[in-house]
């Protein structure tokens, strides 16, 4: 009790009722069975509907058995049928046989596609495309760390092997090959230039300075100068008379030249200090410097620059269909006889914190300088999966490098950390150790565009047996929520695995506080369709915590198609699937306590076979519930016993509602568990299950006028030992009496006789 030892205001809280009972869910289903992908072990994913089943563990798709084993889906039937039937909650336990095999495809190296869960459905097709966005200084910036960027901006280079000016005779004709579809071009190149410095300056000129020139062989008429001219006017008077020659002004000195082959300049007075222009003839000076050969070729898109004192020729234009091939004859520019095309190659660039690495990170450099400005293509991948059955998945933004947030490895991993992504991803891909950004690069793509891997090697070998059906029995008994349990399909693999499967079911459903019931099937009534052979099958178990169903159940194929006869248009189904529904629907509608029969099987296009009246007077006394169909009632379940002799357990409904009771009262007084044993707590315990009790009666479950008659609930003196005490045992007994159908109903009509007073 609560300690007082300083003078103050105490408000505690307290409780002055008992504690309520809260009545638990008898409609959550388990399934065991194979299915064409999902998850084995663990806990399974609950399903609501049969879009989550398809997303976690695929369609109604065939198996690939070998023969003469039947290739149905029936698990992923019965869902759908569960779900069409009623049912709401449900955990599928996958049954994965020892033969199956996963599908994988190499993508080169040690780096391959694999599917992440064994079977046929594997065997799809994973296609990686590229997608290449332009490249921006903000957007290199703002790039994740790990992306990659392809220099596709580079330039053709031609390497030449001399060093400028370039000694050319008469008109040169230079031949070049631009890009990829372009004709060649061709430039015609004037070489020989002459040009003749003065030695003087001009700062004073004689009067009458006459200037003659010869120009090719023909005299230009006496150019007069006049004294005391200044040095740009003299420039513009010999301009204004020469015809192909020129004059210009060099640092104060005067400059006289022409394009053509030869110049002659002769003087008939003094121009200056050494009262000589040169000498008498000049030769012609055929040199062409490496700013000319650029002017010149700049017109058609080539740039030339001096690399290693060396002239190289360049491309203007960037990008992946750049291309420079040297089409002429000779050799006049030094760029060898063999000169090659030289096609720009893809450099590729990772981003590293806030640098961007060369592709084969050895070195930290930077852009290059044709990337300064941009130049280039961000690379991401787009890869789009497509399985066995036709799913469809597509997955964008995907990184190549580790570094990458939406790296290859991450969205396609073999142990994703997301539970999601483990169930519904059905590919993955195993990377080499050693490979990195750039092989992945070189391997996932065809030369920078598409390619697609088929993956084979998946297989869904033979039927599963009894220990792996037992193996997922085990998945399915961890789930506490579990009220019905069910394996679909199992008794259509032979009959010892259709025991074994049925008896697994058995043993744990009647495991001390398991809470639950089993409903089973017989075998297809193709093989087992003799009433003798159905009777038999009941004979061989006894369980009051089990149910057993009789015929299969015939529904159109939703996998049929128009004008495609090989698939069945009607496939026959085991019953479980639909009862486990129409459990949980009739206790939605009415409740736990109401049998599960005389209810309509709505997704029945018939019963495989038509059970008379005469027939189940045989079936039903040995508690096998018949499935049967009425003129104008539809198609019906016409039973509602277990498969127990004991005449106590001998409703499905009785069973099943006692399992609510243990199962509620069991969750709800656990707060007891280390309580004192004393009046005052078997007095909460009384009026705590006594109030449960009574709410139960008055929704119609239990028998009586009032609740005196419906239930008990002893715990007392009377019901416990000073030994029980001693022993830490509270022990309270609890009677109910529960309501059970009118399985006979009965009306007794005779004959009356009517005497005076009537």
């Amino acid at each position: 009790m609560p300690e007082y030892l300083a003078p103050a205001v105490y408000v505690e809280e307290t409780s002055f009722r008992s504690k309520s009972i809260e009545g638990v869910s008898t409609s959550t289903t388990g399934f065991a069975g194979p299915t064409l992908t999902g998850p084995t072990g663990g806990t399974p994913e609950l399903l609501t509907s049969f879009a989550d089943f398809e997303r976690t563990y695929g369609g109604l798709d065939d198996f690939d058995y070998k023969a003469p084993h039947p290739a149905t889906n029936f698990l992923a039937h019965s869902v759908r049928a569960y779900f069409d039937e009623g049912g709401s909650r449900l955990y599928v336990a996958r049954v994965v046989p020892l033969d199956a095999g996963f599908a994988s495809a190499t993508v080169g190296g040690n780096t391959k596609f694999i599917a992440r869960f064994k079977g046929s459905v594997g065997n799809g097709t994973i296609t990686v495309q590229p997608v290449k966005s332009p490249a921006t200084i903000r957007g290199m910036n703002n790039a994740p760390v790990g992306t990659i960027l392809i220099g596709s901006g580079s330039s053709a280079v031609l390497k030449g092997n001399a060093a400028a000016p370039f000694n050319l005779t008469g008109h040169t004709t230079l031949a070049f090959e631009l890009g990829q579809a372009k004709e060649p071009v061709s430039i015609d190149l004037v070489t020989n230039k002459v040009e003749l410095t003065a030695v003087a300056t001009l700062a004073k000129l004689d009067a009458d300075t006459t200037l003659d020139i010869v120009l090719n062989g023909a005299p230009q008429p006496g150019i007069k100068l006049a004294a005391e001219t200044q040095p740009q006017e003299i420039v513009d008077t010999i301009n204004s008379r020469l015809q192909g020659c020129y004059a210009r002004l060099d640092a104060g000195a005067l400059i006289i030249g022409t394009h053509l082959p030869s110049l002659v300049v002769k003087q008939n007075s003094d121009l200056g200090i050494t009262k000589t222009l040169g000498v008498a003839k000049v030769k012609a000076l055929a040199e062409v410097t490496l700013e000319e050969l650029d002017r010149a070729l700049r017109g058609a898109g080539i740039q030339a620059i001096s690399l290693e004192n060396k002239v190289t020729l360049r491309t203007a234009e960037v990008g992946t269909t750049a291309g420079l091939a040297w089409k002429g004859t000779g050799d006049p520019l030094g760029l060898g006889t063999d000169a090659a095309a030289g096609k720009p190659g893809a450099r590729t660039f990772i981003k590293q914190g806030t640098d961007w690495v060369d592709g084969t990170g050895t070195a930290a450099s930077g852009l290059p300088p044709e990337l300064d400005a941009a130049v280039g293509e961000f690379v991401t991948l787009r890869i789009s999966t497509r399985d066995g059955t036709g799913r469809e998945s597509l997955y964008e933004d995907v990184g190549l490098d580790p570094l990458h947030p939406r790296w290859i490895g991450s969205v396609l991993s073999e142990k994703p950390t997301r539970q999601s992504e483990a169930i519904q991803r059905l590919y993955a891909i195993q990377i080499d150790p050693a490979a990195t950004g750039l092989t992945l690069y070189g391997q996932l793509l065809n030369s920078g565009e598409a390619k697609s891997f088929p993956l084979t090697g998946g297989s869904d070998g033979s039927p599963p047996g009894d220990k792996q059906y037992a193996d997922a029995l085990d998945v399915l008994a961890n789930i506490e929520d579990l009220s019905i349990v069910a394996a679909p399909g199992s008794s259509a693999y032979g009959e010892n695995t259709a025991r074994a499967v049925r008896n697994e079911l058995i043993k744990r459903v009647e495991k001390r506080r398991a809470y639950r019931i089993a409903v089973l099937d017989t075998p297809d009534a193709s093989t087992h369709g003799l009433l003798s052979q159905v009777s038999q099958w009941r004979g061989e178990i006894d369980s009051k915590h089990a149910a057993l169903y009789f015929p299969w159940v015939v529904v159109s194929n939703p996998l049929a198609r128009p004008g495609n006869d090989r698939i069945p248009k009607e496939i026959a189904l085991p019953p479980s699937g639909f009862i486990c529904g129409i459990y949980a629907r009739n206790d939605v509608e009415r409740g736990v306590f109401k049998a599960p029969a005389n209810e309509v099987v709505r997704s029945a296009l018939r019963f495989q076979i038509d059970v008379n009246f005469a027939q189940q007077e045989s079936l039903n006394p040995q508690g096998i519930n018949c499935l049967r169909f009425f003129p104008g009632r539809g198609y019906r379940v016409w039973g509602a016993r277990t498969a127990s002799s004991d005449p106590e357990w001998k409703y499905v409904n009785v069973r099943r509602y006692f399992n609510f009771l243990e199962r509620s009262i069991d969750l709800g007084t656990q707060w007891a568990v280390f309580e004192p044993n004393g009046e005052r707590l078997w007095a909460n315990i009384r009026e705590t299950i006594g109030s449960f009790l009574e709410t139960q009666w008055r929704s119609g479950a239990l028998l009586g006028s009032d609740p005196r008659q419906a239930y008990f609930v002893r715990c007392d003196r009377s019901t416990m030992t000073q030994d029980d005490l001693d022993n830490g045992r509270l022990i309270c007994l609890v009677g109910v009496a529960v309501v059970k159908p009118a399985e006979f109903v009965i009306f007794r009509i005779g004959q009356k006789t009517a005497d005076a007073r009537s």
